[in-house]
Order: structure tokens, then sequence, then C-alpha cells
């Protein structure tokens, strides 16, 4: 399943308390912390409802292909 990586830009202060119970939720506290998550339909709805406070970013390490570090 695919992740996203969510980095909170903004602080939460004066935000109001079920947004920052979110930002708890999922990991983040501070400007600049990241959390990385699967793709769920809970958690997209998380991130719509403080999607002023953070950046989501596909993780796209799931989608390349392994090295196998052999040559020919």
């Amino acid at each position: 399943m695919a992740k996203v990586r969510i980095t909170q830009v903004k602080s939460q202060i004066g935000t109001r308390y079920d947004h920052r119970g979110t930002l708890r939720a999922l990991g983040l506290g501070r400007i600049g912390s990241t959390a990385t998550h699967e793709d769920t339909p809970s958690i997209r709805g998380m991130l719509h409802q403080i999607q002023y406070l953070i950046k989501v970013e596909e993780d796209g390490a799931e989608t390349a292909p392994a090295a196998t570090g052999k040559t020919a």
C-alpha cells in the first residue's frame, strides 16, 4: 500500500483543540517534524482537517524498483 510523508510547517499555537489532537495522533508536534503513514481514507480525513498546518508528499520508496547490485 502507498505511504504518505507528512511534515508540519506551521505552529499549532492558536489552532483549535481538536486540530492539535489530530497533530498528536499523526505523531507531529513541532514545526519541521515528519511522520510517515499508510495512505488510508481515515488518514486522508485527518490530513484534510489540518491541511493548513502541514505539507503532504507521496512516499515514492514503495514504487521504486529495488536495486539488485548485480553487474552484467
